[in-house]
This record gives C-alpha cells, structure tokens and sequence, in this order.
C-alpha cells in the first residue's frame, strides 16, 4: 500500500495522527527480496530430506512458497526500514519452515481479508498473518498451529476509559482491524450491551492495525483491540500516548493457512515440529519479544472454537 509504515514510523504515525494508512493498493505486494533481510537470513535452517519428500509435487515443482501477511501488525508482521521487506515473526518463521521443505519463501503484502480468498484462487501458496485458528475458518482452509495469543485492549494512556473484559466497551468507540476476531468481537458485543438495555458499541473497522491505532490517537475511537502482542507492541511504540487496560482474553490458537486439502498441510506441521525440535523455533520468539506465546504441540486445525 502507499502509505505503509514500518516500525520507525509506527511511532511516528502515533504521535502525531499524521499521514493516513489506506489500504488501496495492498495488492502491490512487496517481499523478502534476492538481497535477503537479516531477519530472513537468521530465520534460514537445514533441509530435511523426509519432510521435504512429503511436499505435494506441484508445490516442489516451483520451489518457492509464495506467503501472504498482511504488514500492519508488528512486530508479527510489518514493512522493514527499507520501505518494501516484510520483516517480523511470522516471515522470519516462513523462511524457516520453508528451508526445512527444500523451498524457499516469499512473503508478499495483502490486505488481511483478502488472504483467504487469495489463497482458494491460487494467489498465496499460504497465509502466515496472525490468523486465529477458528472452526469458521477451518470451513475454508486448513491450518497448522503455531503460536498461542489472546486479545487486548488498548486506549490513550490520559483519559482512555478503564476497560477490564469484553463487556467494558459497551457505550464505548472501538477500532479494529477488518476481518479479525476483533472487530467480530466488538459488533457481537454490541448486541449483548443492547440486548441488556445499555448502550451500544460503536465499531469502526479499518483497512489495517495502522488505521485502527490512528482513529484511537485521533479521538475518533475510545478502545483498541488487537491480538495482545501486538497492542503490548503498538503501546511500547507509541511514546506514552496509549496504555493497556484490563485482561486478556480469548486465548486461542495461530494458524499457518493452508488451502484445503491439497497436501500441505501434513509437511507444514512435520517441517513446525521440526524447527521446535531444534531450537530454531524458539530463537526466533524472543528476537521479537514474543516468547510467552510459545506452543509444544502444533497441530492441523486444533481450533478451540
């Protein structure tokens, strides 16, 4: 997209509810490049000959994964300092799962909610962008667990009202990003503070996480959600503006999408384990201040709800 901002600007973009995040051109994607990050280079690892025979033939056959991720999320995913690389966790973990098979990865930019139709039309070979494992979801794709996050709320740091769970928005502004569990979340809240006679959420969803974090800078939303290692994120980052409040909840699994059914997804889940057997796995958490999310036992679609 135009208007990306990358970890730099992240705080930037905070302060000083200045240049706005559209989402119109996501679709010119931007990837790990020949002249490979450094994150990309610390996430390569060994092949493995069995897990890489188990790569369905016309996978193997082009040799290289093409990763969908949309980069607005850090520090799981956002553009680099260069302007046009993906960096954060779930690239760092591609190029490492995709080592692991024989391929190599490249991990494009796509609006979050075009990430599963793109892979049901062959655009993405897979989606590794923060995606909550759900039995919804599982309809469409298939997944392999990897990581365990909960959601957030996050407000500005003087005056944001005191959220302590999912009911505490009702009467409340809320922004969230477009076809996450989040925004899900908040329009279902509405009804039930309704439906007890309180007032309304007010949900606004946005093309991106960086929409979201600039409406509540801008007093255009009360409350944040996201993922709770990315509110934790965008709270370091935003230089005192915004604070957490309340609890966490709705742990729940993050999957690697996969399209159904067309044999990936058991090498997918050989090539997880195989990085945590090593330790390559758990070097790469920590190098994103993510460690507590941590899994010992990924699974294909292991939704919990």
């Amino acid at each position: 997209m135009p208007r990306q901002v990358s970890v730099g600007l992240v705080a930037l973009a905070v302060t000083f509810a200045a240049a706005g995040c559209g989402s119109s051109s996501k679709s010119s994607s931007t990837s790990t490049s020949g002249a490979a990050s450094t994150a990309a280079k610390s996430a390569a690892t060994a092949v493995s000959s069995k897990i890489a025979a188990e790569v369905p033939a016309p996978v193997k056959s082009k040799g290289t994964l093409v990763v969908a991720a949309d980069a607005s999320y850090p520090p799981n995913e956002f553009i680099g300092k260069d302007g046009k690389t993906v960096e954060g966790m779930d690239p760092d973990l591609a190029q490492a799962l995709a080592g692991v098979m024989g391929l190599k990865a490249k991990v494009v930019n796509a609006s979050f909610d075009g990430i599963i139709p793109g892979l049901a039309a062959k655009k993405f070979d897979l989606g590794m962008s923060s995606f909550t494992d759900t039995k919804e979801r599982e309809k469409t794709v298939d997944f392999v667990t990897y990581f365990s996050a909960g959601t957030s709320f996050y407000v500005k740091a003087q005056g944001g009202p005191s959220i302590n769970n999912l009911a505490g928005p009702c009467g409340h502004k809320v922004a969230a990003e477009k076809g996450t569990t989040q925004a899900d979340d908040a329009t279902a809240q509405n009804k039930k503070c309704t439906a007890n006679g309180k007032p309304g959420v007010t949900v606004s969803v946005f093309p991106d996480q960086n929409g979201a974090n600039l409406a509540l800078s801008s007093g255009r939303a009360d409350v944040g959600m996201a993922d709770s290692p990315v509110a934790e994120y965008q709270v370091k980052q935003s230089n005192g503006q915004f604070k957490l409040t309340g609890q966490p909840y709705g742990t729940a699994p993050y999957g690697i999408a996969i399209p159904k059914g067309n044999g990936l997804a058991k090498p997918m889940l050989d090539a997880v384990k195989a990085l945590m057997a090593s330790g390559k796995y758990k070097a790469i958490l920590p190098k994103w201040g993510i460690q507590q999310g941590a899994i010992g036992n990924p699974q294909i679609n292991g939704a919990t709800s």
